[in-house]
């Protein structure tokens, strides 16, 4: 082997052991990567060979997007409630409108609605009452058990600037066992081996930008 074969070898092996030190060090790049945005602020335009492009501060809110349509008035809504209270997370206010449900259900169907009076506003509060009042009247009771949420979905939101009030309406698919005893303990209703699918529309309403962290449930639906 000629010595001009052996030099370029050795400088092909130079070679490949920088590239490998490089990719250790700055990592590897595949496929389209994004130009880097200008951090300057404000509303700037980046000029390409054939078209001008608009850079906008904010963009699309995913904590709103992700639940519903951008652009509907239920987003617009959710907006709205943003401004008046910047820590509001539509995310966050699904996970605590899950455990109300549960709450002020399993309330219901045990019959003490009074351990979840101040998450349920008057009407509704006493719409529940009543109808409890009227299976005391008649010797019933229930056993019931929560399972689990199948489905919690953001249906509607609406936002009045002057009370300057958000309410948000939920749909929610719920499984429980209940059963119906009358006054000696006999089941008149239900089974307790079988689950049994809920399905509630409910809406939630709350004064934005207040000390009370607390939402009410203000009507009910199927």
């Amino acid at each position: 082997m000629s010595s001009a074969v052996i030099q370029l070898l050795v400088l092909a092996g130079i070679a490949i052991f920088l590239i490998l030190r490089l990719r250790s060090v700055l990592g590897t790049r595949e496929g389209f990567e994004k130009p880097p945005v200008s951090t300057t602020g404000g509303n700037e335009r980046v000029r390409g060979p054939r078209r001008d492009f608009e850079v906008i501060e904010g963009g699309i809110d995913r904590d709103i997007t992700d639940h519903v349509d951008d652009g509907s008035d239920a987003a617009k809504a959710l907006a709205a409630m943003k401004i008046a209270e910047p820590g509001f997370n539509v995310g966050e206010f699904l996970q605590g409108a899950r455990a109300a449900y549960e709450m002020i259900l399993m309330a219901f169907e045990q019959g003490d609605m009074e351990q979840v009076k101040d998450f349920v506003a008057d009407d509704v509060y006493e719409a529940f009452t009543d109808v409890i009042r009227q299976r005391e009247e008649q010797g019933l009771t229930i056993d019931a058990n929560f399972v689990g949420l199948r489905d919690v979905q953001l249906v509607d939101a609406s936002f009045d600037r002057d009370s300057q009030t958000g309410e948000v309406t939920v749909r929610f698919v719920g499984e429980l066992t209940s059963v119906v005893r009358n006054a000696t303990g006999e089941v008149v209703e239900g089974d307790p081996q079988e689950i049994k699918r809920q399905r509630d529309v409910w809406s939630f309403a709350r004064q934005m930008g207040t000390g009370d962290p607390n939402w009410q449930l203000v009507a009910t639906g199927e």
